[in-house]
């Protein structure tokens, strides 16, 4: 690399580490809204490749089917057939990973089926917590964003999670009752 080149990239690297930049970029929704939208554009244009797809995809999905997993543990459920190999889904669309269960029930339908919303706390305290304690860079905070696009984006249940979810008409009254009694204490 000529080093005229090296230095022009050494000054542009540390122009995005300015403290006036980074203030305005971290503190400007704009960009946070752009940089969002880029992630996830970018990740949508590797759904052409099943392999370039599940690379992108695997942090995300194993948390997704993580949650699933240990939620239908904890209500015995009985979670079998873990995996995180995609496939082709019955939609055209890509499966990235599922987990199964043997012990469905009124109970623990519904906490088994929209477990990946347990990511959302754990996003926004790593929002509220970790974020403060990160040094203030460029690269950092485009970590952070990819960070938290992965988490948020796999918080969202599924339709097979909602299908699944649905089987059970007095789990899904008796969650909701719970969550207004729950509400109401507040």
């Amino acid at each position: 690399m000529p080093e005229g080149m090296y230095y022009q990239l050494i000054h542009w690297y540390e122009s995005l580490n300015d403290y006036a930049f980074l203030q305005s970029f971290f503190n400007n929704r704009f960009y946070l809204i752009l940089m969002v939208i880029v992630l996830v554009h970018l990740k949508n244009a590797t759904y052409r490749s099943m392999f370039m797809s599940a690379l992108i995809n695997i942090p995300g999905t194993i948390l997704h089917e993580l949650m699933h997993f240990v939620v239908g543990l904890f209500l015995n459920a009985r979670p079998c057939n873990f995996t995180l190999i995609p496939r082709r889904g019955e939609n055209g669309g890509y499966v990235m990973g599922s987990v199964g269960f043997t012990n469905i029930t009124f109970y623990n339908a519904v906490p088994a089926a929209l477990a990946p919303l347990l990511l959302l706390p754990i996003g926004f305290y790593i929002n509220r917590y970790a974020l403060p304690m990160i040094e203030p860079s460029f690269v950092n905070y485009t970590l952070y964003m990819l960070l938290q696009t992965i988490i948020i984006e796999n918080a969202m249940p599924s339709a097979a999670d909602f299908k699944v979810a649905r089987m059970y008409f007095f789990g899904i009254v008796m969650y909701a009752v719970l969550a207004v009694a729950l509400l109401m204490m507040l």
